[in-house]
């Protein structure tokens, strides 16, 4: 607890671009959430090592993801956006909770396994312990809840395993997360095969949406969405394509499925593509606008990592130092 609310943890890799649903499924929700929890949003760029990357492109992806976070709401002063290799007890905190990490629990992780697939010429150690670090991430800032999606269920699992062996052994030092239930995100499909989540390293560059995308570019993919040889507008398991362009147009303009389908009564996929390509551009467009208004106001920028590094440096450091007293280290001398 911080100041009497709740500590929220999450955060995006800065790698690829962030796709709509990256946006219509967390950070449009991320926005409000400092009403009620303190809240903690990093940069994860150590966690985007264990893929090989272009220093200087990654440098410029990280910042620009910063920009994003800002320009989708998210207010500097009331939200901790800080970069992850900013502060050291991320990586300090997770070589030690490695040594109470299991290699049965790690060999369990699915992401590994599924990632060592794709990446099977760069099978590194990184990929291999990256739970832990999540865990030290979460634990670092005593997080009282973390927003996860089906596919982070495993690593909030093994960040709470990890919490209370450490606190079954030296007390309570770690606050053991729970995960986040609040208003869910829509959950985007890809706009060529909707059978698979919307991704930012897609190869088909038809099947994504992303935020930074050319507007005309984004109406032109919406044109080419596979959807299915029927003509109906109507949501449905078997009509996958098109219940997935639903989702996506409720989650650009708020309406429900059972108002979408009126409106398209009688109507064919082809205004149906177009209306919600318009509507997720009305969503881009001022997006994009504070975007690269962020970007030219350098200072603006560099003042608000360096504030929101050096707070979560401090709460960070709170956690190691009580960390490290119990583990038996040796402190330093002041």
């Amino acid at each position: 607890m911080l100041d009497g609310k709740k500590v929220l943890y999450s955060g995006m890799q800065a790698t690829g671009n962030l796709t709509i649903g990256n946006y219509f499924g967390a950070l449009q929700n991320w926005v409000t959430l400092n009403e009620e929890y303190e809240c903690f949003y990093g940069v994860m760029d150590l966690h985007s090592l264990t893929v090989r990357q272009n220093p200087t492109e990654f440098r410029q992806r990280a910042r620009s993801l910063y920009a994003l976070y800002v320009a989708a709401g998210l207010d500097p002063k009331k939200n901790c956006i800080y970069y992850q290799s900013h502060v050291s007890g991320h990586a300090e905190l997770s070589w030690i909770l490695n040594c109470f990490t299991y290699m049965g629990e790690l060999n369990r992780m699915t992401q590994f396994k599924d990632k060592s697939a794709r990446h099977a010429d760069n099978i590194n150690a990184g990929l291999y312990t990256y739970p832990v670090l999540m865990a030290a991430d979460i634990l670092l800032y005593q997080s009282d809840v973390v927003p996860v999606g089906a596919d982070q269920k495993q690593h909030l699992e093994i960040t709470r395993d990890i919490a209370e062996r450490f606190n079954g052994i030296y007390g309570d030092v770690f606050t053991v997360p729970e995960p986040y239930i609040g208003k869910t995100g829509a959950r985007i499909m890809s706009l060529q095969d909707a059978t698979k989540k919307m991704s930012k390293s897609d190869e088909n560059p038809n099947a994504s949406i992303y935020l930074l995308d050319d507007l005309d570019a984004v109406l032109r993919k919406f044109k080419r969405a596979v959807t299915d040889s029927d003509n109906e507008i109507r949501y449905a398991e078997e009509k996958p394509g098109i219940s997935n362009l639903i989702d996506i147009y409720s989650a650009a303009t708020g309406k429900t499925v059972a108002e979408i389908e009126k409106e398209f009564d009688g109507k064919g996929y082809g205004d149906f593509k177009m209306a919600v390509g318009e509507a997720v551009v009305d969503v881009l467009r001022p997006l994009q606008e504070r975007y690269n208004e962020l970007l030219k106001d350098k200072e603006y920028i560099n003042s608000c990592i360096k504030e929101n590094d050096e707070k979560a440096q401090y709460f960070a450091n709170k956690t190691l130092r009580k960390v490290q007293k119990k583990v038996g280290l040796t402190e330093k001398i002041r």
